[in-house]
């Protein structure tokens, strides 16, 4: 055991670590579990460290042994990101997967137009991610190793009227991981845009949506994220059926699209 009490990796039992940032709920909660019961040391990073220590100690006592450590962090707390991920990289002595979960959607009324909804949301859905990506990606380019992983949204696929901003972080953030694995890849990194579609989380609650379907439960979605991560896939729209519609949906003509109220 190591002085933090994680357990040590051996050639009988392999255990890849892994940082899991937006981890307190939804879609990173149900990551973090299903990380640690495939065999990764986890450390789950999120705001609210009650609800961290209480996940990590469900985690630990399912597995019988330390899988995953909380460690509470603000993203926009852009500073301290790689700070943070020093600390955990000592601690835990390596790191395989890195995956980016954090994002907030304000809900905006049609005719409302709200910089500082908006400021808000480009802070946690892109600027943090920034402030954590770009030493995370430097780190595994010296490493020529190493998968990120990055939670998009179908959201980011064209802009609607419903959520202009939303919709806009998540497009540049899907940019980003683009431009990111075209960089990386030939240094041996590889880079995978999640794309969810409608997922039972707070997210989806805040944003008042009522023409949902295809809703998944978070479980359901990372499990298809799991997926992603062990055929290191590029892109995965999780369900699936969604790569589908939303080929349709990028390709309705502009003049069409306008008009239409979703």
């Amino acid at each position: 055991m190591s002085p933090l009490n994680l357990p040590a990796s051996t050639p009988l039992r392999p255990l890849r670590t892994a940082i899991v940032v937006g981890a307190s709920s939804g879609i990173g909660e149900a990551l973090v579990r299903r990380l640690a019961r495939e065999g990764y040391l986890v450390a789950a990073v999120a705001r609210r460290r009650e609800l961290l220590d209480e996940l990590c100690a469900q985690v630990n006592a399912v597995c019988g042994e330390t899988r995953a450590r909380p460690y509470a962090h603000d993203v926009t707390d852009y500073a301290s990101a790689p700070l943070l991920l020093k600390q955990i990289v000592q601690e835990f002595g390596a790191l395989d997967l890195f995956v980016y979960n954090s994002g907030i959607q304000i809900p905006v009324a049609v005719d409302e137009f709200d910089f500082a909804k908006d400021l808000a949301m480009y802070e946690t859905n892109l600027l943090g991610a920034l402030a954590w990506l770009n030493p995370v990606a430097a780190m595994f380019q010296a490493l020529q190793a190493g998968q990120i992983v990055g939670i998009s949204s179908v959201a980011g696929d064209r802009g609607r009227v419903g959520a202009p901003a939303y919709n806009t972080s998540k497009a540049a953030f899907s940019a980003y991981l683009e431009a990111l694995r075209n960089r990386l890849t030939r240094r041996g990194v590889t880079v995978t845009t999640i794309k969810p579609g409608f997922v039972d989380t707070a997210i989806l609650r805040s944003a008042g949506a009522k023409k949902t379907f295809w809703v998944i439960d978070p479980d359901q979605a990372a499990a298809g994220i799991w997926q992603a991560i062990k055929t290191r896939r590029q892109t995965a729209y999780v369900p699936g059926q969604w790569a589908l519609l939303m080929l349709i949906i990028r390709h309705i003509p502009s003049f069409i699209f306008r008009r239409l109220s979703f």
